[in-house]
């Protein structure tokens, strides 16, 4: 029986150190795959439904404690092992970084008289074009919900699970009413590397350690 099978579910609902994220580099990653054609022409084709996310938080390390601090969290997640919540520090909001989230910042989708769970999504529009990224991490008590333009009350009119980003309303919203959100979130992620490389003496040199870090999927 492998170690795996004796630990707890893969994710664990804890947040990387914020102060360390504030300073990490990193953003969107997709993959594409192009083939170069005997004309110069090029069918490019992308296996992936979405993007994903990937950082080097090494960048955030700034003293020996920062250091202390992300081994104990290496070592409880196992590695690679288990996922995490991590603050993207270019994006965690439903608005633009300098605002506040609305009520209405991201449509959700369209009552229908039946339905009464609506996932949290995030839109990135540019040229026409847009794309709908799922948000399972929202943070709690950051979630505010329209309907029709009317706000409404998180614990009466409906509740938010934190571990999944499903709203789910007590009464579905009538039909053709449109249902939207505001949130700041977190991104889940995980160590891309099973180990971690520290020299304490390049460190105060000022070399920035490595600390891979990739979005998973949940």
């Amino acid at each position: 029986m492998k170690y795996s099978e004796f630990l707890p579910m893969s994710f664990h609902e804890v947040l990387f150190p914020i102060d360390i994220a504030l300073n990490s580099e990193g953003g969107p990653m997709r993959k594409t795959d192009i083939v170069a054609l005997a004309s110069g022409h090029e069918e490019r084709n992308s296996p992936w439904a979405g993007s994903r996310r990937v950082f080097n938080a090494g960048y955030g390390v700034k003293s020996v404690a920062d250091i202390e601090d992300v081994i104990a969290f290496f070592e409880a997640r196992h590695g690679r092992l288990h996922g995490f919540r991590f603050r993207d520090p270019f994006d965690f909001k439903s608005c633009r970084l300098a605002q506040a989230p609305a009520r209405d910042d991201q449509l959700l989708g369209t009552g229908d008289g039946s339905q009464t769970v609506f996932p949290l999504v995030k839109r990135y529009a540019s040229g026409g074009v847009s794309y709908a990224r799922a948000i399972k991490k929202p943070v709690a008590g950051t979630v505010r919900v329209a309907v029709d333009g009317a706000e409404r009350v998180e614990g009466v009119d409906f509740t938010v699970d934190e571990t999944t980003g499903a709203v789910t309303f007590t009464s579905a919203p009538a039909p053709g009413l449109g249902v939207a959100a505001g949130f700041e979130f977190h991104t889940p992620v995980r160590f891309d590397t099973d180990e971690l490389r520290v020299n304490l003496a390049a460190f105060e040199a000022g070399d920035i350690p490595s600390i891979p870090l990739i979005e998973v999927l949940v």
